[in-house]
């Protein structure tokens, strides 16, 4: 503990060392914080902002330090309610349903990996490119440094052999 004292030798102000005070005192401002917040983590995040704070204005503070780093913790948190971020709110059911995950569905994926694996690798780049990045064809052949009649081409070719190619036929399907 520190004790100022003025030229008269009376005593002016009692400042404890921040090392002390948080020591002591932070089980009680977290508490706080996470009243405030209602979320642990976020409660440890409030009172760490809020020290930080403070530790930045202690040499200026007098007397009791508590009401003090008390009013920076509830300013930071009203400045953090204002940004209307509240963070994530746990439901019972999803709001998005899935579609169900079937083992054909994923033999035949593998399938088409595996044909796509087959085409030459300009073919395979334009096809990923279109199809599972949704790119134009515009922003194809400007990723590839080709021209649209190149993209339009060489998609083309791909989609004749992925026809083709035996892994994408379905059994008893025959062409």
């Amino acid at each position: 503990m520190r004790t100022l004292t003025a030229d008269s030798g009376a005593q002016v102000a009692t400042k404890v060392d921040f090392e002390d005070f948080v020591a002591t005192r932070s089980t009680h401002l977290l508490r706080t914080a996470y009243l405030l917040t209602r979320d642990h983590a976020l409660a440890e995040d409030l009172l760490q902002t809020a020290l930080t704070r403070s530790w930045f204005a202690w040499s200026r503070i007098e007397g009791n330090p508590e009401p003090y780093v008390r009013k920076v913790l509830v300013n930071t948190y009203a400045s953090w309610w204002r940004r209307r971020w509240n963070g994530e709110h746990a439901t019972e059911e999803l709001p998005d349903h899935g579609v169900a995950d079937h083992a054909s569905d994923t033999a035949s994926s593998h399938d088409l990996w595996e044909a796509l694996s087959r085409l030459p690798r300009r073919q395979r780049a334009v096809v990923v490119l279109r199809y599972f990045e949704d790119l134009s064809e515009a922003e194809t052949a400007d990723l590839l440094g080709c021209s649209r009649g190149t993209v339009k081409s060489q998609l083309s070719k791909a989609i004749a052999k992925l026809r083709l190619d035996p892994a994408v036929i379905a059994e008893g399907e025959t062409r």
